[in-house]
């Protein structure tokens, strides 16, 4: 069995991405930028770099994604996959974004050309827009207007399931059968938010929307919640991309990888539906 370093493993892929590598039976370490209180944790910071040597030594592979809120990734990636190379990590497996290899200046994708030339063994994932924003970032909206509130028209997007992700992720460190491949992940089917919204609805007995905000009304969201303002653009940026068609395409990456077809919104709905439940009063 290997040692694994999950980076972020509070976060909903990594701490999946940790919970399949331990039930192969491997050695799991959670990287966690907060302060490590439970066995087989381990203190990481990756915007300071603190605690970067102690949880790569002895580790056999790492799974590695920018922490959200901040548009610096290469800034903060390219010194981790270095510091793998220099501490004799065999595999690296990064977690970027569909989209992120359209332009070679942006940060990311900066970060995935440095590993790809690292000399490490490595994997590059790139999922499209996470069903799991429906029970999280965007759900402020559902439980107080019953709205889905986003800027995107009636574009559609192959969302993918976090637990998709994470197996493959799995799959890809715990084998070699795809080593040095890339892979944009998607779910199965391509649906708006009018679709969206009408499978929550079905599902939770609650009658929810969509409605089409503008970007400024988005900003201002975004802003009100804290966000700084640079991922703030960040964000109507890539969300400018959904809205021009750029989150439809559909891959066969997940059942190609994991030998199992990825979830549906039908199923995500199904299997997150409390996260809906009206509150009490």
């Amino acid at each position: 069995m290997s040692t694994f370093l999950v980076v972020g493993a509070n976060g909903s892929v990594a701490s999946e991405v940790a919970r399949l590598l331990a039930a192969q039976g491997h050695s799991v370490r959670k990287g966690t930028s907060r302060a490590a209180t439970e066995a087989g944790q381990v203190h990481l910071n990756l915007l300071t770099g603190a605690g970067l040597t102690e949880a790569l030594s002895g580790a056999d592979g790492v799974f590695l994604f920018a922490p959200p809120g901040h548009v610096n990734h290469d800034e903060l990636l390219i010194p981790v996959i270095d510091a793998a190379k220099a501490q004799g990590v065999r595999k690296l497996v990064l977690m970027s974004a569909m989209g992120a290899n359209a332009d070679p200046s942006a940060p990311l994708r900066k970060a995935e050309l440095h590993l790809e030339a690292s000399g490490l063994a490595w994997n590059i994932i790139r999922p499209n827009w996470f069903m799991q924003n429906f029970n999280t970032f965007w759900l402020h909206g559902i439980q107080t207007q019953n709205q889905i509130l986003l800027p995107l028209g009636q574009a559609k997007g192959s969302f993918i399931d976090t637990r998709d992700i994470a197996a493959v992720a799995a799959t890809l460190l715990s084998t070699d059968a795809h080593a040095n491949r890339d892979f944009d992940l998607t779910g199965p089917e391509a649906l708006d938010h009018d679709q969206v919204a009408a499978i929550l609805s079905k599902e939770t007995g609650r009658q929810i929307g969509y409605q089409d905000i503008t970007p400024e009304a988005m900003q201002a969201g975004l802003l009100g919640a804290g966000l700084p303002a640079p991922y703030v653009g960040f964000m109507l940026l890539i969300l400018s991309y959904f809205k021009a068609g750029y989150a439809e395409r559909v891959t066969d990456s997940v059942s190609q990888v994991t030998g199992q077809a990825p979830r549906s919104v039908a199923q995500y709905a199904h299997d997150h539906r409390a996260s809906w439940a009206l509150p009490a009063n």
